[in-house]
C-alpha cells in the first residue's frame, strides 16, 4: 500500500477501492432466507447485480434457492468484495475468512463493535490491522452498505434510485431519506457509501475515491466525525478542481466540539465555527437539513456556481416579487439596483405595465408577451451586474391556457437555459407548476426548478460566492517552549517578530530597584503564574511614578505571592482598536485561527472570525473585514484609521507562531492593539496540550 500517515495506518490503494465499488465478484457472509435480516436484503441485492455471488451461511446449505457454503476458504472460493452481516461475536472470523479468500474490500454491516466502548474499539482495530496487512480496505463496521449504479452494485438494505449524486454518509437512515427527496427531483445516487464507525476508511478516503468517478456530478456528505479533517478539506478541493461541488450536512457532534473554559479562544471557537472554517478552505457548500442538501444538489449538479451574492429577480406579480426580495435579503443575497443603462434595456424588453427596477415585475403581462422572460433574463445575466438570477411565481403555468402559449412557454424555457449558457451565471426558478412541460425542459437543461421560493433562494444563498480559500501546509515544529508562563510566551513571540511594549521581569525588591532607571512611565504591573490575572487583581494599570510602583509591587506580592512580576510600559489605548488573536489545536482539523474584538469585552462582543491555520497577511485582512466591528478599523468619531496591512502582518506572525508549537493546545494574544502605526500585543497566554 501507499504510505499515508493517518494514525499509523496506510492510505487505501486504488485497486482496493475499485473492488469496493466495482468488484469482480461478491460474497455475502451471513446470507439468510429470513426477510427480517440484513443477510437477506444484501443477498437479494447482490444477486440482482452482474457479477458472480457467493452466499455464506454456517448453518444452511441453500439460501434464496442458491447453494450456500459455511466458509469461503473451506469451499475453495475467492471473492473480490465481501459484505459481512453476522453477529459481532462472529465478525472477526468472517473477516479473516474473506481476507483468506482474496477479498480486497470488506463492508462491515455488523454492529456491536467500536460503538460499544473501549473493548469494541480494540477488537475493531485488531481487525483493521489484519485488513491493512492484506492490502485490503474495510468500510464500516456498523454501516448500511455500499452501492454503485454504473457497476450495478447494490449492497444496501433498500434499493436506491440511480443517478449522478455520490452520497457518503455516517448515518444509514439519512441516506434513505435523501433517496426519497432526490427521487422527488428525478435524481438519484451514482454511488453510495455508509461510513459507519470509520474504523478504516473515513470520509476523506471516500471523497478521494469519488473525485474522478465519471458518473458523479455532485458529492454529498453527511459526517459527524471527520477523523482527518484537513485531508477531507484537501479531498474537497480536489473535487472542486475536477468540476464537482461538495455539499456537506453535519451536526458537529465530534471530538472537535469539546470546549475548554480556561481560555477565551476555546470558549469562542465552537465546533461549528471550525467546520465553517474548513468549508471556507475547501469551497464546500454547507447545509443544515436533508431538504436543503437536496435543494443545493439540484442547483449544483449542472449549473455554474454564483461567483458573488448580487442577484436579480423577475416575477409576474408584485406579491411574489416582494416576498422573493425579502427572502433573498434575509439570506444576505443582495437584490441590486440596476444601472440606468441596464434598467433601460430591461424596460425595452418588458410589457408597458411592467416595472424595470429590481425585483422586476411583469405585472400580469406574461400572457401578452411570455417571451419577455427569456429576453430579460438574457439581458440581466449577461450584463455583468449580477451573479445570479431568480424567476419566481407563475412561470410554468401559462401553458394551461392553450397550445400556442404551451409551445411558447416551452420555447421560453429553452431561452432561459440559453441565457445561463451564454452568461456562465446560474438561474434558479420557483414555479407554482414545477411538473409542467416548461419546468421539465428547464431541469433537462440543468436549470433547477423549486416548489417554494425559500427552497430556491436557500440553495442559491448557500452556494453563492463559495470559492475555496485553499489549505496552507502546517509549518514544521520549532523547539518546544521551556514553559508556558506569560514571560516565556511573550519572549518567544518577540523572537517571532511580534511587537510588545518594553518590559522587565522582576522577582525581588532588589531587582525592582535595579530596573527603575530604565522605566518609562506610566507602567503596568502584572503578576506571573496566574491564568486569569485580571480577575484576581494580578494586573495594575496606570502606575505613574516610582513611589506608586514600589507600593503596588509590595501589595501584589503580599496578596498573591507570585513567582515574579513584569513591569511594562503602558501603551495609550484610546486611539486604537483592541483585538484578540487566538489559535486552537483542533483534534480533527489541526490549528484553527480566530480573530475578533478584544480586550475586556471579548466575550461580550462575541464578534469573531475563524480560519484554518496558518494564515498569511491577505487572509488575516479578510478575517478582519469579516468582523461586525470592522468599521472601527477605518476610523470613527475622530479616531485615526488603523494601518490594516501592518496589523494583518502581526496577526499572521502570531498565528504562524502558534502553528509551529503544537505543544500549545490553546493560545491567544488579547488584546492586540491596532493603531495607525501598526499593532502591539499587550498580553498573551498559552495552555499546554494534554
Amino acid at each position: 500500500m501507499d504510505a499515508h500517515d493517518r494514525d499509523g495506518s496506510g492510505r487505501p490503494s486504488s485497486g482496493a477501492l475499485e473492488a469496493l465499488f466495482a468488484p469482480a465478484s461478491v460474497a455475502v457472509i451471513g446470507a439468510s432466507d429470513d426477510i427480517r435480516k440484513w443477510g437477506n436484503w444484501l443477498a437479494k441485492g447482490a444477486l440482482a447485480g452482474p457479477v458472480p455471488v457467493h452466499l455464506v451461511n454456517a448453518r444452511a446449505d441453500v439460501v434464496l434457492g442458491r447453494p450456500a457454503v459455511p466458509s469461503l476458504v473451506q469451499a475453495g472460493l475467492t471473492a473480490d468484495l465481501a459484505v459481512v452481516a453476522v453477529p459481532a461475536s462472529a465478525f472477526e472470523a468472517a473477516v479473516d475468512d474473506a481476507l483468506a479468500a482474496g477479498a480486497r474490500a470488506i463492508v462491515g454491516i455488523s454492529a456491536g463493535l467500536g460503538e460499544t466502548g473501549p473493548e469494541g474499539i480494540a477488537r475493531e482495530q485488531a481487525v483493521v490491522v489484519r485488513v491493512q496487512a492484506a492490502g485490503a480496505v474495510l468500510l464500516g463496521p456498523n454501516c448500511l452498505g455500499v452501492s454503485d449504479a454504473a457497476a450495478g452494485l447494490s449492497l444496501t438494505s433498500n434499493p436506491l434510485p440511480p443517478g449522478d449524486v455520490a452520497f457518503i454518509s455516517q448515518s444509514g437512515n439519512l441516506s434513505l431519506e435523501l433517496a426519497k427527496l432526490l427521487d422527488d427531483y428525478g435524481l438519484g445516487f451514482s454511488r453510495f457509501a455508509s461510513l459507519g464507525n470509520q474504523a478504516h476508511l473515513d470520509a476523506a478516503d471516500l471523497v478521494e475515491a469519488t473525485v474522478l468517478h465519471a458518473s458523479t456530478k455532485v458529492i454529498a456528505v453527511y459526517c459527524e466525525d471527520f477523523r482527518d479533517g484537513r485531508r477531507f478539506v484537501q479531498a474537497a478541493l480536489d473535487a472542486r478542481n475536477s468540476g464537482k461541488a461538495v455539499v456537506l450536512l453535519t451536526v458537529g457532534s465530534s471530538e472537535a466540539s469539546a470546549r475548554q473554559a480556561s481560555s477565551h479562544t476555546a470558549s469562542l471557537v465552537t465546533s461549528s465555527d471550525v467546520v465553517d472554517a474548513a468549508c471556507a478552505a475547501g469551497g464546500i457548500v454547507r447545509v443544515n437539513t436533508p431538504s436543503q442538501m437536496v435543494d443545493a444538489i439540484a442547483l449544483l449538479r449542472e449549473s455554474p456556481m454564483a461567483r458573488g451574492r448580487n442577484v436579480a429577480i423577475i416575477t409576474d406579480g408584485g406579491g411574489h416579487a416582494a416576498i422573493a426580495a425579502d427572502v433573498a435579503e434575509s439570506l444576505d443575497l443582495n437584490v441590486v439596483h440596476f444601472t440606468d443603462s441596464l434598467a433601460a434595456t430591461v424596460a425595452a424588453d418588458l410589457p408597458a405595465a411592467a416595472t424595470s427596477v429590481n425585483p422586476i415585475d411583469v405585472a400580469g403581462g406574461g400572457e401578452q408577451d411570455l417571451s419577455c422572460f427569456g429576453r430579460v433574463v438574457h439581458s440581466v445575466l449577461t450584463s455583468g451586474e449580477v451573479d445570479a438570477m431568480v424567476v419566481s411565481g407563475y412561470f410554468g403555468g401559462y401553458g394551461q391556457y392553450g397550445e400556442a402559449l404551451a409551445d411558447l412557454e416551452v420555447a421560453t424555457a429553452g431561452a432561459l437555459a440559453d441565457a445561463v449558457t451564454a452568461s456562465g451565471r446560474p438561474l434558479v426558478v420557483h414555479s407554482m407548476y414545477p411538473l409542467s412541460a416548461a419546468a421539465t425542459v428547464l431541469r433537462r437543461r440543468g436549470v433547477p426548478v423549486y416548489r417554494t421560493i425559500e427552497g430556491a433562494l436557500v440553495a442559491l444563498g448557500e452556494s453563492a460566492g463559495v470559492e475555496p480559500l485553499g489549505l496552507s501546509p502546517i509549518p514544521e515544529p520549532e523547539s518546544q517552549l521551556p514553559a508556558f508562563g506569560y514571560w516565556e510566551v511573550r519572549s518567544a513571540l518577540v523572537e517571532a517578530g511580534v511587537q510588545f511594549p518594553d518590559a522587565q521581569l522582576v522577582s525581588s525588591d532588589a531587582e525592582l530597584e535595579s530596573v527603575l532607571p530604565s522605566l518609562q512611565f506610566p507602567v503596568v504591573l502584572k503578576a506571573m503564574g496566574l491564568l486569569h490575572k485580571t480577575d484576581v487583581g494580578g494586573v495594575r494599570l496606570g502606575i505613574i511614578d516610582v513611589e506608586e510602583l514600589r507600593a503596588e509591587y509590595r501589595s501584589m506580592v503580599d496578596r498573591l505571592d507570585p513567582p515574579a512580576v513584569t513591569v511594562e510600559h503602558m501603551v495609550d489605548t484610546t486611539s486604537g482598536v483592541e483585538l484578540i488573536v487566538g489559535v486552537r489545536q483542533d483534534a480533527r482539523f489541526g490549528p484553527v485561527a480566530m480573530v475578533g474584538g478584544g480586550g475586556i469585552l471579548t466575550e461580550v462582543l462575541d464578534d469573531v472570525a475563524t480560519s484554518l491555520a496558518p494564515v498569511d497577511a491577505s487572509r488575516a485582512t479578510d478575517l478582519l473585514r469579516t468582523l461586525r466591528t470592522s468599521a472601527l478599523l477605518d476610523g470613527v468619531r475622530g479616531r485615526p484609521a488603523v494601518d490594516v496591512d501592518a496589523v494583518a502582518q502581526q496577526i499572521a506572525a502570531i498565528v504562524n507562531f502558534a502553528c509551529t508549537h503544537p505543544e500549545i493546545a490553546d493560545f491567544e494574544v488579547n488584546p492586540l492593539l491596532a493603531t495607525a502605526s501598526g499593532a502591539v500585543a499587550l498580553d498573551a497566554r498559552a495552555i499546554a496540550a494534554g
